[in-house]
């Protein structure tokens, strides 16, 4: 009844194809957007920002490219963080090397340097897929942090390989707190899934799906297969290359390789697989949950005065069983859920 589509009349094309044609959804997408940009700057304490609302809506940007990738065209990757690693290095050697560089700039030339090395490593997509291909993007992960730890030009020849990350100063304006940060960032995110919500409904988005459906198929009816799959590891790599930028200088603060390690790729990947797959909404849901959960565990084992080896392996048992979870009863996660969830509404209070 809430999402019922009653009186609801679309009487040109574009009102038809635009890209939340429920009023319920654009009046809740308004809602959000408003709490985020008033109530939660209001409310929340530093520490709610710099430990939950800046690494969300960070892994949210990251879980959005690897689902573009492996979600919408079905390409398996296990080396997102190597392509954050990319985007942040990058980022901080435009700064370092080009005195005077805007910083949102300095974001976007080392998002377009993760695309490359994207490109360079969905090479091997052309010929092997699955597993072959999550084996493949797995080097892309050691490599890229080998080199950026034995090649010291990339942390400027520093002793320690941590380096501290430059001040994020745009138009002179110092963005030095955890609530400017937080404002910056989820200005980046909404402006960055509101184009990947666009391109996913575009034929680009089409193609890709295509693809992930049945590869042979969508070559015999006209799609080339180079094309779409090294513009879909482009487009991922370039997203998590922003991330990983925004990781290193709006939420460590530091830049360092082992920041973006093996762990953080397949966290990364667990909030695709919770949040859904090929859902540019579940990547926001699973980014929430793998968030908001070790912070719920930690209070649940302080509670409960559970012992220390228990409290501390309590988090890897709990993703684990969700993991096998989600996979067995809905392969397609919180976002399958929410929708079967907008279906019930549409009869709510009647019965079914």
């Amino acid at each position: 009844m809430f999402y019922r589509e009653a009186g609801q009349f679309k009487t040109s094309y574009q009102s038809d194809s635009q890209i939340f044609p429920l009023r319920q959804d654009r009046i809740g997408i308004a809602i959000l957007l408003l709490i985020a940009l008033i109530a939660v700057p209001w409310l929340a304490s530093d520490y709610a920002f710099s430990a939950i609302f800046i690494p969300f809506l960070i892994f949210s940007l990251a879980a959005l490219g690897l689902n573009i990738l492996t979600g919408y065209a079905g390409q398996l990757s296990l080396g997102t963080a190597a392509f954050m690693a990319v985007g942040a290095f990058a980022s901080y050697n435009f700064i370092l090397r080009l005195p005077g560089i805007p910083v949102l700039l300095a974001f976007v030339l080392g998002g377009i340097c993760a695309a490359l090395v994207g490109i360079a490593f969905g090479l091997p997509s052309l010929r092997i897929r699955g597993f072959y291909l999550a084996a493949a993007t797995l080097a892309t992960q050691f490599f890229v942090v080998w080199c950026l730890t034995k090649i010291q030009w990339f942390t400027n020849y520093s002793t320690s390989g941590v380096i501290t990350a430059q001040e994020i100063v745009i138009a002179g304006y110092a963005f030095n707190t955890p609530l400017k940060k937080y404002l910056l960032t989820l200005l980046i995110v909404a402006l960055l899934a509101l184009l990947a919500k666009n391109m996913v409904r575009s034929n680009v988005g089409r193609s890709w799906m295509a693809v992930r459906d049945m590869d042979v198929a969508a070559e015999v009816i006209g799609f080339r297969l180079m094309r779409t799959k090294l513009l879909a590891f482009a487009v991922s790599s370039f997203y998590c290359g922003i991330a990983g930028a925004l990781y290193a200088y709006a939420y460590l603060g530091t830049v360092e390789p082992e920041a973006y390690n093996l762990d953080l790729s397949f966290r990364i990947l667990f909030m695709i697989i919770i949040g859904g797959v090929g859902s540019i909404l579940g990547s926001f849901l699973g980014a929430a949950f793998i968030v908001l959960l070790p912070v719920v565990l930690n209070l649940l084992a302080h509670t409960l005065a559970l012992p220390t080896h228990v409290a501390s392996n309590l988090e890897l048992m709990v993703f684990g069983a969700l993991i096998i979870f989600f996979l067995i009863v809905e392969p397609h996660g919180l976002a399958r859920l929410w929708q079967i969830a907008k279906e019930k509404l549409r009869l709510w209070p009647f019965p079914h």
